[in-house]
């Protein structure tokens, strides 16, 4: 299987000791493990001027102390170190080890929601994952930091993809991190050095076309929930999904009808085991209106599903931190990047097909029917109203106090 794929167009990126150039393609689509936390550390390393880390969750694991580490010896080289992370995921972090992080110089805080105590989190959860350098080199995707996300001894890591980009989208990315830090708890923070270019969304990465697509509904930005509308609404063929947490909203769901009565064949690659147990209800739940609408439906098997990744009839795909569910469209800031290009969309398609082909369970109407029974569909149909209702309307999620 693929571990790492990308287009043969590249930059020249020079290095921290200005000796030696570093190639590396424009645009990279990498998958979750010692890959990804690879091309990070070396990302941070090398970074000359500033750094921007932010993550749904960061734990003080492994995995999380080899990030942090490198972290601190940048911003102990001079290098401006901005690391937020989610206030309710990331809570779990030991008050010794953010304090380690800020001697070092490494400016941190959560991202706080709009209410809190010590024993309740109300309002928008900080879901994205966005790694910047420099304003030059960029990964955005749906690995978190944590072991799970890596390459354990005796434990692969969890299925998720992340892309590495440069150039203008770094740039408009780098910017974006800065207006989170600046805006976060709607207070006034330490000045953050911006990139003299301007917030924008498309750029042209030599063949590679990139769009950074925001959902943030709060701040009525919809642009993930547009770009699935305009994937299933302009389909010509066929589209293959991988998504975690699989619950498609009443909109999709029409939309989702409309492309199977055009023809338009859809994969869909879901958990088999889930990290959310009630996600998993929930999203079994629709496995009766999915098989019924004559989608393919397949079960990861190998470890958990994490990624969120669609691809568009093999000529563009969108991929990052944002799920097919109202908890992504309507409760979180979610950060995205659609790609168009033919040679890296083709690419992660067939990645997807082989993960179908090696990796996965198909789920038959036949095995389906003979899998569930009353109480199951009961349980399956309380978590989905549960998640449909109580996560939609209220965003509401009860937390321990912190450490």
């Amino acid at each position: 299987m693929l571990n790492l794929l990308f287009i043969s167009f590249s930059n020249t990126i020079r290095s921290v000791t200005g000796t030696d150039p570093v190639i590396r393609p424009a645009v990279q689509l990498i998958r979750a493990g010692n890959d990804f936390f690879s091309l990070l550390l070396k990302l941070i390393h090398e970074a000359v001027h500033s750094v921007h880390l932010q993550t749904y969750i960061f734990e003080d694991d492994e995995t999380g102390i080899l990030v942090a580490d490198a972290l601190k010896h940048a911003a102990e080289r001079g290098v401006a170190v901005y690391l937020m992370a989610d206030g309710y995921a990331s809570q779990g972090l030991s008050k010794l080890f953010i304090h380690q992080l800020k001697e070092a110089g490494v400016h941190f805080r959560f991202f706080d929601p709009l209410f809190k105590s010590s024993f309740f989190y109300f309002g928008r959860r900080l879901h994205h994952k966005v790694f910047v350098a420099d304003a030059a080199v960029a990964l955005v995707g749906g690995m978190n930091i944590a072991n799970r996300y890596n390459d354990m001894p005796g434990e692969p890591a969890w299925l998720d993809y992340a892309v590495y980009t440069t150039e203008k989208t770094a740039a408009a990315l780098h910017n974006y991190c800065t207006q989170i830090w600046e805006g976060a708890m709607f207070k006034k923070n330490e000045p953050v050095k911006k990139t003299v270019s301007p917030l924008f969304n498309t750029s042209v990465q030599n063949e590679s076309k990139v769009a950074m697509r925001v959902n943030d509904w709060v701040r009525k930005k919809n642009e993930i929930s547009a770009t699935y509308i305009h994937l299933f609404r302009n389909a010509h063929s066929h589209i293959t999904i991988l998504c975690s947490y699989f619950l498609p909203g009443s909109v999709i769901r029409r939309l989702i009808k409309a492309a199977i009565a055009r023809g338009v064949k859809i994969k869909v690659i879901v958990a088999g085991a889930s990290d959310v147990a009630i996600a998993k209800n929930a999203e079994r739940w629709l496995y009766d209106w999915l098989l019924r609408n004559k989608i393919e439906l397949y079960e990861y098997q190998p470890a958990i599903l994490h990624g969120k990744l669609a691809v568009c009839d093999g000529k563009w795909f969108t991929i990052g931190s944002y799920n097919i569910n109202n908890i992504s469209a309507y409760a979180s800031i979610e950060l995205n990047l659609d790609i168009t290009d033919e040679k890296l969309a083709a690419a992660a398609e067939g990645e997807l097909e082989m993960i179908i082909q090696h990796n996965c369970k198909a789920v038959t109407p036949k095995d389906h029917i003979h899998n569930k029974n009353i109480v199951k569909q009961f349980f399956r149909w309380l978590s989905y109203e549960f998640i449909r209702v109580v996560f939609y309307l209220f965003t509401f999620y009860f937390k321990q106090r912190r450490n």
